[in-house]
């Protein structure tokens, strides 16, 4: 099974690493399981010795991060060195308060600073880091205190949003009611000029900074790393997807640091002293992987942004930082070009910013259509690269990618997310027959052939039964990523849409992303989702419904005036591209689209809400009002016959 894994390429890549212990080799097959391999068995190191205190030996004074927020506003730079004190003293304050390897903390921060020293304080003492993005609501929250069962949460008093000041401290204190885990420890930040937080001492409230004076006072900061072996778990990584139900998503730390040490090379072309943005919430994978660990393991220098892609203050913002910052490489979310594309269709923003140090933006997150990257292009000019890359959460890092540290010119072709990253083996299975499909262009379920990558997830955190269920029991010896495609004649991957997302037109398989690829084609298109839709007549099973935002030039367009007038070139699209069979004529317009803080757009609640069913909201979502706003205008429009999320009655 391990054949078609490249041994050399990962032994030379682990050499990258400083190891206590040198792994004894490559990969194994040592587990039991669905899952059985083991990346770099044997092997014994620290990621946060490898992420900071080597970087110090020769660039102690580089910066290390860069903080810039929009909403204080403020700005503050982090050398290597100055990272490694802060680091350091936070471990200490940590081990004082009992927490040792192998014991978890949860993280429930905004988007500042200590929340990646938090990161590192963990990981420094072999400690299991649990990442919650700020402001997550409290029954989601417990549900997250009561799995991992933290010593620790560390937290701020509030975050700071475009709408306002989200006050953390009741938020946590409802999860800890609610919770059955009584949390002994809460570190709290105080955010300076903005909302502070009362201090309960007998409830177990300390205040950070002041724990922070205290563990420099005693001189009993953390010197040295906890060695800690290549399977012991770095972090634990809660999603919901779009089910509602959390899945601990555990990531280890041999393949973990080696993967993405070697990604920063040959994926992103990021050396040491060079800059990366990365505009993702630490909530989430793509931060953890390349705001904090990819960037630090390299040696590079990393931009965290505390803002929106729009409104804080403009479409500008992120052209102003790549600026500023002189960054190499961003990485962002379709979803936020689209919102930047909305706001500034011309690019008269971008413009002025100078962009000549930018080699590439990489977007990941969302099928990313191809009128979006194209507007990208045209705004970072033909000198620098913009590619879509796809993987998941529970890969924690690119399956599929344009890879920029080949050594070779390589070739984007939009509409796809580029070619298979080494590691992955990536396959199409047949929908009715499970088999492996050889021939290009062929539709079909796109699943990774074990043994899986490294730093993929050898486990779920307190569901080991559920990591085979959910993963290899519908296809045994693959992961099964849920989502559909195909592999072109020249190697491209094309993700299309997840499995579930499969529309069944009068007997034939359809998907929902080859109709909304059409769509976003049309040019007062800037955003949409294509669900199935019951038909009607009872005849189709069902038929697609698209849900589509306007270019902002065209926002006050009623829907009245879309079916007269874009409506009818959208079904005409649509049919001469895919044919009458697409039976593509029923849309509606909306003002946004309902997302996670990802950026992933919840295209499962439509499809609930269309069929009749619960509507299970994820905890994960940006603005549940969205849902409303749309359930209102499906109603308006009789697509649905009532509206249960209102309160409607049924009619």
């Amino acid at each position: 099974m391990t054949s078609n894994i490249d041994i050399t390429l990962w032994n030379e890549a682990a050499k990258n690493i400083d190891w206590i212990q040198p792994p004894t080799t490559v990969i194994e097959k040592k587990a039991k399981g669905p899952n059985p391999f083991v990346w770099f068995p044997g092997g014994v190191l620290n990621t946060c010795y490898n992420a900071v205190d080597r970087h110090c030996i020769n660039r102690p004074h580089q910066p290390a991060l860069i903080w810039d927020s929009a909403m204080v506003p403020a700005k503050k730079v982090l050398t290597y060195s100055q990272l490694l004190d802060e680091v350091q003293t936070l471990a200490g304050v940590l081990v004082s308060h009992d927490v040792k390897k192998g014991d978890t903390v949860l993280i429930y921060m905004p988007m500042v600073p200590e929340a990646i020293v938090a990161f590192l304080a963990c990981a420094r003492l072999g400690a299991v880091h649990s990442a919650v993005f700020g402001g997550f609501a409290p029954k989601e929250l417990a549900k997250r205190i009561d799995d991992c069962r933290p010593k620790v949460v560390i937290t701020a008093s509030c975050g700071i949003e475009p709408k306002g000041i989200i006050p953390y401290k009741p938020l946590l204190e409802s999860a800890i009611n609610i919770a059955s885990y009584k949390v002994p420890i809460r570190l709290l930040l105080q955010r300076p000029t903005k909302l502070t937080a009362p201090i309960n001492h007998i409830d177990g409230d300390r205040d950070y900074q002041s724990e922070m004076d205290r563990i420099r006072k005693e001189g009993k900061q953390v010197l040295a790393c906890t060695a800690v072996a290549s399977e012991d778990p770095l972090y634990v990584l809660y999603t919901s997807g779009t089910t509602g139900v959390p899945k601990g998503i555990c990531r280890t730390n041999g393949g973990h640091a080696v993967a993405l040490r070697w990604s920063m090379d040959y994926v992103f072309n990021v050396k040491a002293g060079e800059c990366m943005f990365t505009a993702s919430d630490i909530g989430w994978a793509v931060s953890h992987s390349y705001t904090v660990y990819g960037p630090f393991l390299a040696g590079a220098t990393s931009v965290m942004y505390e803002g929106k892609p729009v409104q804080t203050p403009d479409a500008g913002t992120f052209w102003r930082l790549l600026s500023d910052y002189n960054v190499k490489v961003m990485f962002t979310a379709p979803t936020a070009i689209r919102a930047m594309r909305r706001e500034d269709p011309h690019g008269d923003l971008a413009k002025k910013y100078s962009l000549t140090k930018l080699k590439a933006v990489f977007v990941a997150g969302e099928r990313s259509d191809i009128e979006t990257l194209n507007w990208c292009q045209e705004i970072v000019g033909p000198d620098c690269y913009v590619i879509d890359n796809y993987w998941q959460t529970e890969t924690g890092f690119p399956m599929t990618s344009t890879c920029l540290g080949t050594g070779k010119k390589e070739k984007v072709k939009f509409g796809s997310a580029g070619k298979q990253v080494p590691g992955s083996i990536i396959k199409i299975l047949d929908e009715d027959s499970n088999e492996e499909i050889t021939e290009p262009n062929r539709f079909g379920n796109i699943v990774l052939k074990l043994p899986l990558p490294p730093a993929s997830f050898p486990y779920l955190w307190n569901n080991r039964d559920s990591y085979e269920t959910s993963y290899f029991a519908k296809y045994p010896g693959y992961y099964d990523t849920g989502d559909a495609g195909m592999i072109d004649e020249e190697g491209y991957i094309h993700v299309m849409s997840r499995t579930d997302d499969i529309i069944n037109v009068a007997g034939h398989r359809l998907s929902t992303g080859s109709v909304e690829q059409i769509i976003m084609s049309h040019p007062k298109v800037v955003e949409c989702c294509v669900v199935p839709l019951p038909d009607p007549m009872k005849m189709k099973g069902h038929v697609p419904m698209g849900v589509i935002v306007l270019q902002q030039d065209h926002a006050h367009c009623t829907q009245e005036e879309f079916n007269k007038t874009i409506l009818p070139e959208l079904i005409k699209a649509t049919r001469n591209d895919l044919g009458a069979i697409a039976c593509f004529d029923t849309a509606v317009i909306v003002s946004r689209l309902p997302k996670t803080r990802s950026g992933k757009v919840l295209r499962r609640c439509i499809r609930d809400m269309v069929d009749g069913k619960e509507v299970r909201i994820p905890g994960t979502i940006e603005d549940a009002s969205v849902l409303l706003e749309i359930e209102n205008i499906l109603y308006k429009n009789k697509l649905i016959p009532y509206r249960s999320l209102s309160g409607d009655s049924k009619l």
